[in-house]
């Protein structure tokens, strides 16, 4: 079986010294762990507009900007599935104020059901060592000058 490859986004939205993170509802957090926006860039769309469309499905929040590009990365998923997804960093921002934390339900644009729903909060950047499958990986970009 040969290995899929994907192109992905992944936004740390960060305000002040905290940055926005979810949980699944769904799911057992020992199953989709600590996340924050992530998703794939579609047909025909830049990495930029992928990042801001995941963040505004994945959280509610539609007051959001790019700050600037991390970087780029790769990351195999196996075992989770045979896949090696090209991830494109973002910081992302907003000057409007939320909650200390919130549910959200991600609409699902394929059948117009409902999607997963995410618990969104925030910690401290200094805690965000915690993001699971291996969405951490340019944290250290957001400390860099």
């Amino acid at each position: 079986m040969g290995t899929a490859r994907s192109e992905k986004v992944v936004c740390y939205v960060v305000v002040g010294d905290e940055i926005l993170v979810f949980t699944h509802a769904d799911y057992p957090l020992e199953v989709t762990g600590v996340q924050v926006p992530a998703g794939t860039i579609e047909a025909g769309e830049c990495p930029e507009a992928a990042a801001l469309r995941e963040a505004r499905e994945e959280t509610g929040m539609t007051d959001l900007r790019i700050v600037r590009k991390l970087g780029e990365s790769d990351y195999d998923l196996t075992p989770y599935r045979h896949e090696v997804a090209h991830r494109h960093f973002f910081e992302l921002t907003s000057d409007t104020p939320t909650a200390a934390n919130w549910t959200w339900q991600e609409p699902d644009p394929e059948d117009g059901g409902d999607g997963p729903t995410f618990r969104c909060y925030w910690i401290p950047l200094t805690q965000a060592h915690v993001l699971a499958g291996g969405l951490s990986t340019m944290i250290g970009a957001l400390f860099a000058d």
